[in-house]
């Protein structure tokens, strides 16, 4: 019998588009052989340069940005250049006042990774919080935002199913960014920071309030970078869903004929990090190279321009291989998390 997939076409749902800074006013199409979608997060990260990582999401707002790389508190300057629009087919950009910005600088090459929600948020009273959600149930996405209370808490995240991984960020002050996932053993009684290049630390219960996502909510500790009294915050949310979505863990075997990580898919953004020692989150997509060996990373954590040549893997029609013995993919008995999204399910995908 065929399988059904609720995602039968990844670029519905999640994009990795390449494009040139103008210097001025542009708009950029997530269209891959006609088929589009209207994101609700872009987050772009200029390849050729040390800028930061800019996340902008349609519930906080398009002006507002979060820089995934720092601990700064929510931006609205354009002086750099930001979105201006989310369109049907992608998103618009404003031209910014320096000719080095962090979306559109004239002759820049950048990557805008994309995800679609739900449109315009809606009140989700679930939890004990309420909170403002634009949730896509069927591609298993969600945007959150609330405000803490500073003490434990519950927060409705709208997808129907628990979410594997959610990375959250304190909006109007300072603050780390903070990731769960479902491939961390004892996740809920700890932490792991998206902005540093630290291990996982456990023993910690006042992020997640040791209690793992439920179908409707997510619960939260009196910590203040995701619950601090009167504060404000986002949280972006992911469930897996067959055939387009996986988040996972695996160990590393320290050989250039590395782990081989079965997603169901033809993957077309993964994203990796170690958790037992200190080591970079690392991105990879199909777009920017879209053919074996994949190697060229971008950083999560940093600033740092695209990367290449020593962070080699395969990118497969159910899968990915690891090709090196590294710190940041595959160091012998040490232990990985990723989260990877589609181009096609395995029914439909070819490896290149």
């Amino acid at each position: 019998m065929a399988t059904t997939f609720a995602v039968p076409d990844g670029r519905v749902a999640m994009a990795a588009t390449t494009y040139t800074g103008t210097g001025a006013t542009q708009a950029v199409s997530n269209a891959v052989n006609t088929v589009s979608f209207q994101p609700d997060l872009v987050w772009v990260k200029n390849r050729g340069a040390a800028w930061n990582n800019n996340l902008t999401d349609s519930v906080r707002g398009v002006t507002k940005s979060l820089f995934s790389d720092l601990t700064d508190a929510e931006a609205t300057s354009s002086i750099y250049g930001y979105l201006s629009a989310f369109s049907s087919g992608g998103f618009s950009l404003t031209a910014g006042s320096t000719s080095g910005n962090l979306t559109n600088a004239s002759g820049s090459t950048y990557v805008g990774w994309q995800w679609k929600a739900g449109g315009t948020a809606v009140s989700n009273t679930a939890g004990s919080i309420t909170s403002s959600v634009s949730a896509n149930t069927t591609a298993g996405f969600s945007v959150v935002t609330y405000t803490g209370t500073g003490a434990n808490a519950t927060v409705g995240h709208g997808l129907g199913v628990a979410p594997a991984m959610i990375i959250a960020k304190k909006r109007n002050n300072p603050g780390n960014w903070m990731v769960y996932h479902s491939g961390i053993s004892g996740m809920s009684s700890g932490y792991i920071f998206l902005n540093t290049d630290a291990a996982f630390t456990s023993g910690y219960p006042n992020v997640w309030n040791s209690t793992a996502p439920a179908a409707s909510v997510f619960s939260l500790g009196s910590d203040a970078n995701v619950n601090g009294s009167g504060l404000t915050n986002v949280a972006y949310c992911w469930a897996p869903i067959a055939g387009y979505s996986a988040f996972g863990s695996y160990t590393g075997n320290g050989s250039a004929d590395g782990p081989f990580i079965y997603t169901g898919f033809r993957p077309r953004w993964f994203m990796v990090k170690r958790t037992d020692s200190t080591s970079n989150w690392l991105v990879y997509d199909t777009s920017r190279i879209g053919y074996n060996q994949a190697n060229n990373y971008l950083l999560p954590d940093l600033s740092n321009a695209e990367g290449s040549g020593d962070n080699y893997l395969d990118i497969l029609s159910n899968g990915l291989k690891i090709r090196v013995a590294n710190q940041s993919t595959n160091t012998s008995g040490g232990t990985y998390i990723y989260a990877c999204f589609a181009e096609n399910p395995l029914r439909y995908a070819n490896a290149r």
